[in-house]
C-alpha cells in the first residue's frame, strides 16, 4: 500500500536508519526498556509498520512514542505512513528441537498433523513468521480507507463549477488556479471532491502522490513538532509533498500560530508550482477569524461554492444511494420532492426506509416511506426563495415592495438590503450572483461585502435605526426569520 513517497527511492534496508533516528530521539535506555522486547519494526513497500506484542502496548506506544517515531521515519525515509499493529505470534520463541508428542490417554480433538516420516512439522522460522506477518499486513491494507472518486459524485447546478474545478486540478495540478478553495455548508460534497482529487492523483503514480490531511491533524502535528523542537521535520513533510489537500480549513479559526505556519506552507508550495486545495464552510472573505494574510492568499486562486442539492440532483443522489436495493423509482421521486436537506440526510432517509421495510417485512412503497420517515417529513420546512426574504424584510421594516431593488444608496435602504442578502445566503440555495441580480447589484462581491457587514453587526449586536424603531441586530434578524416561517 503506497500512501506516500520518500524524497529519494529507498534501495537499501531502511530499518537500521529508522532505529538509529528513533533511539536518538527517545534515548537508548528507553528504547531498550520498551521496544527491544515488546515491538518489532517491519518495512513494507512504502509503509512502515510497528508490530507490538500486545494490544495494550500497541495503544500505549502509539500514544506515547508515535510522534517521535513518525519524525524518525520522516527523517530516515521521507514521507512514509506509519502504522501500529499487534501480533503476539511474532514474538514466540521457536524451540531448537521439536518437542516429543505425548500420547494422549483419551483423544479429545483432531490428531496432530505429521509429516511423511511420522514426525510433527518443525516450528516456523523467524523469517517465515515475518513473511506471514508481511502477507497479513498487505492483505489488511487492501481493506484500508476507501477513498471516494469523481465517478461517485452526483453533479448538478449546485456544484457543477466546483466539480469541474476539482477535476481540472486532478488532471493538471499546479497549472490552474492555485490554491483552489471549495466552500459551502455541511453535507454538500466538499470532502468528497477533495477525496476525488486524492484518488485521481494516486492513479498517476508516485509522482502524483498528494498529502491529504484535515486541519485538525495539521494543527496537532504542528503543536507536537513545536513542543519537541522538530519543526524541521514537520516542514519537510508538508513542504516537499507533490500536492497538499487540506480539509476543514475553518478549524484553524482563532489559531493564529497555526494559521501563520499554514500560510508559509501555502506560499512555499504555490511558489514551487505544487497544487494546494482546501475546503471550508464559508467564502474566504467571510472568514473573519482567519488572519488577513491567509485570506489574501486564498483569494489569489479560485473559490467555488457547493450548495444544497436541487430536486434533480437530490433524485440522482437517491438513485446512487439506493442502488441494488428494492426501492422503486416512485419512492425515490417522493423522497426527492419532500426532503430538502443535504446529502447525509438523503442517505439517512434511504437507510431508514430500507431498515423499516426489513423489520416490518413489507415491500417498499410510498406509503411505507411516509410512515418510516414521519418525523423527518413533518419537520421539513418549505423552500424559501430570495423573493420571500425580500418580502419579509420589507414587511418587518415597513418598506414598499421593490424598494430593496432600487438603486438608492441611503442607509435606510442599503442596510435592509444587506440584511436581506445575509438572510438569503442563510436560508436559500441562491448563489451570490443570483442574490446580487435580484437586488439589482452589478457585482456579486457587493453581496459578499453586505453579508460580511451583517455578520459584524451580529458579533457586536449593533444598534440599528431602521423602519419606525431602534433594533439590535440580533432582534431584527430574529424578527425577519419569524416572518419567513409564517
Amino acid at each position: 500500500m503506497n500512501l506516500g513517497r520518500a524524497k529519494t527511492p529507498i534501495t537499501d534496508d531502511p530499518l537500521p536508519r529508522v532505529e538509529a533516528a528513533f533511539v536518538g530521539r527517545i534515548g537508548a535506555a528507553r528504547y531498550q526498556l520498551w521496544f527491544a522486547s515488546n515491538a518489532k519494526f517491519v518495512w513494507l513497500e512504502h509503509e512502515f509498520v510497528v508490530v507490538a506484542r500486545t494490544a495494550h502496548f500497541q495503544d500505549w506506544a502509539a500514544d506515547k512514542f508515535g510522534p517521535a517515531l513518525r519524525d524518525a521515519v520522516a527523517e530516515a525515509c521521507g514521507q512514509v505512513p506509519v502504522r501500529f499493529v499487534t501480533d503476539a505470534d511474532l514474538f514466540a520463541e521457536p524451540s531448537a528441537e521439536p518437542k516429543p508428542i505425548a500420547e494422549p490417554v483419551k483423544p479429545t480433538g483432531p490428531k496432530p498433523q505429521l509429516n511423511l516420516f511420522g514426525e510433527p512439522p518443525a516450528p516456523p522460522t523467524p523469517k517465515e513468521v515475518l513473511k506471514r506477518q508481511k502477507d497479513e499486513l498487505q492483505a489488511a491494507a487492501k481493506h484500508a480507507r476507501k477513498w471516494k472518486t469523481f465517478a461517485e459524485f452526483a453533479v448538478g447546478p449546485s456544484n457543477r463549477v466546483a466539480h469541474a474545478a476539482a477535476v481540472a486540478v486532478a488532471e493538471e495540478p499546479g497549472l490552474g488556479p492555485n490554491p483552489l478553495v471549495l466552500h459551502g455548508p455541511v453535507g454538500t460534497g466538499k470532502t468528497h471532491l477533495l477525496e476525488g482529487i486524492h484518488s485521481a492523483m494516486r492513479k498517476r503514480g508516485p509522482e502524483g502522490r498528494a498529502l491529504f490531511v484535515t486541519a485538525e491533524e495539521f494543527t496537532n502535528r504542528f503543536v507536537q513538532s513545536n513542543r519537541f523542537n522538530k519543526m524541521g521535520t514537520f516542514r519537510k513533510q508538508f513542504r516537499e509533498c507533490s500536492a497538499l489537500l487540506l480539509d476543514d480549513l475553518n478549524f484553524l479559526e482563532n489559531k493564529k500560530a497555526t494559521q501563520e505556519e499554514f500560510l508559509h506552507t501555502l506560499d512555499a508550495l504555490v511558489s514551487d508550482g505544487r497544487q494546494v486545495v482546501v475546503t471550508t464552510d464559508c467564502h474566504p472573505r467571510l472568514a473573519d477569524k482567519l488572519i488577513p494574510e491567509l485570506v489574501d492568499r486564498l483569494l489569489g486562486g479560485a473559490a467555488w461554492s457547493l450548495l444544497p442539492p436541487d430536486d434533480e440532483t437530490r433524485l440522482d443522489i437517491l438513485r446512487r444511494k439506493a442502488a441494488n436495493s428494492p426501492i422503486g423509482e416512485d419512492v425515490l421521486k417522493f423522497l426527492a420532492r419532500n426532503l430538502k436537506g443535504n446529502v447525509r440526510e438523503l442517505e439517512g432517509a434511504i437507510n431508514s426506509v430500507r431498515h423499516f421495510a426489513k423489520v416490518t417485512g413489507q415491500p417498499v412503497t410510498v406509503s411505507l416511506a411516509r410512515e418510516a420517515l414521519g418525523d423527518l417529513l413533518r419537520h421539513v420546512v418549505r423552500a424559501i426563495t430570495v423573493a420571500d426574504v425580500d418580502a419579509a424584510v420589507c414587511r418587518v421594516l415597513r418598506l414598499s415592495v421593490g424598494q430593496l431593488q432600487s438603486k438608492s444608496r441611503s442607509w435606510q435602504v442599503s442596510h435592509p438590503r444587506m440584511i436581506a442578502v445575509y438572510l438569503a445566503r442563510k436560508h436559500t440555495a441562491a448563489t451570490y450572483g443570483e442574490i446580487a441580480k435580484h437586488f439589482g447589484v452589478k457585482q456579486h462581491s457587493t453581496a459578499v461585502a453586505g453579508e460580511k457587514k451583517v455578520r459584524s453587526w451580529l458579533t457586536s449586536n449593533e444598534q440599528l435605526n431602521l423602519g419606525d424603531r431602534r433594533w439590535t441586530a440580533k432582534d431584527l434578524i430574529d424578527r425577519v426569520e419569524r416572518e419567513l416561517q409564517k
